[in-house]
């Protein structure tokens, strides 16, 4: 069974009611946004970064939204963020970049990843997610994605991630 896999069998056996949607590789929110636009529930940006302390972050935001890192960093009181690099984030997330996404969490059973979701996100909401791979869209309700974190280990941080005009 391959790391997908587990992972949907592991939302199925939580109870969790989620609707894979198949699609064409998508590598931006640009891209993402014209072929599945039409999914119901809220996109997402997905950020692999680095702190100056060396700590590891996966952000998910509004895929509207522009991210303002040093704001970000701010609010989680983080030194400067650079973007994790590639060889990182397959190895703590097993993912590769264009296939980020709070669900590979599952991957990072050492923890080593902190995930942090964007307040905006309504709780009953529907969230669309990568699952592990981006030439398909997961769709899921919030909570359930919160309580999925949890259970593996990783209760997200849930704040605002937009500056207030």
């Amino acid at each position: 069974m391959n790391s997908e896999q587990a992972l949907l069998a592991d939302l199925d056996s939580a109870g969790v009611v989620f609707a894979v949607h198949e699609h064409i590789a998508v590598a931006t929110v640009e891209d993402s946004a014209e072929v599945t636009g039409h999914i119901p529930g809220y996109h997402t940006k997905n950020l692999f970064l680095k702190d100056k302390a060396g700590r590891y972050w996966l952000v998910t935001m509004p895929g509207e939204e522009r991210a303002d890192l040093r704001f970000i960093a701010s609010r989680l009181g983080a030194g400067r963020f650079s973007f994790g690099k590639p060889e990182a984030m397959k190895e703590l997330l097993g993912v590769t970049p264009g296939a980020v996404t709070p669900l590979a969490a599952f991957n990072d059973r050492a923890g080593k990843v902190t995930v942090v979701l964007d307040a905006a996100f309504a709780p009953d909401g529907t969230i669309n997610v990568h699952p592990l791979r981006n030439t398909a869209t997961l769709s899921l309700r919030t909570t359930d994605l919160v309580a999925a974190l949890e259970r593996w280990g990783h209760a997200p941080l849930v704040l605002s991630l937009q500056p207030e005009d």
